[in-house]
């Protein structure tokens, strides 16, 4: 990366993690992050790689060190990248999509499923002032299981140890060792000890 790639992408996550409005004056950074992210997933998920290789792609997809415990199973998609955080010993099932801008941590321990979606923006409901995006963080606990097909829309905050259940639609934090599940999703019971 050159050194004014560098400070676009430092501009870029300040701007992101700020949680005000995004107007068109971020659009080229957001292409350009775009692109890359594009290329990095298009050899992600078009030929064999082993685990280590995987770590090394997702790490040059993020621009941070990703731990060699991390697992991922492909086709992944992602229209950014340079907003996801990832902690140790963190599963990836094949499928998933994730809208990073906003910001996406994943804490340690984390099992993702099939087909999850994780977005992190969202539009003006005026039409004339639909272009403008309003980013919020996925905040996402240790040794949390989301189920399969599951979205977490953005602002969300996933407490320690919770299970999101196949299918829910993630609209309002959840507490710690709590099972969701639904649409939208509600608390179906604490996990007992």
């Amino acid at each position: 990366m050159n050194n004014g790639h560098e400070i676009d992408l430092d501009k870029f996550r300040k701007i992101m993690a700020s949680g005000k409005i995004v107007e068109s004056d971020m659009l080229e950074i957001f292409n350009k992050l775009s692109q890359e992210a594009l290329k990095i997933t298009a050899e992600i998920n078009n030929k064999y790689h082993t685990p280590e290789e995987i770590v090394s792609l997702f790490s040059k997809l993020t621009g941070k060190k990703i731990s060699e415990t991390f697992r991922l199973f492909p086709p992944f998609h992602t229209d950014c990248g340079k907003n996801i955080t990832v902690g140790e010993n963190v599963f990836i099932n094949a499928c998933c999509k994730f809208q990073d801008q906003g910001g996406i941590t994943i804490g340690n321990g984390v099992l993702i499923g099939h087909n999850v979606t994780l977005a992190t923006l969202n539009h003006d409901e005026r039409p004339q002032y639909r272009q403008n995006i309003y980013p919020k963080p996925i905040k996402i606990g240790d040794n949390v299981w989301i189920g399969s097909n599951a979205t977490i829309l953005s602002g969300v905050t996933i407490g320690n140890g919770a299970i999101i259940g196949a299918n829910a639609v993630v609209t309002k934090d959840v507490p710690e060792n709590i099972i969701v599940a639904g649409i939208p999703a509600k608390i179906i019971r604490k996990i007992k000890d």
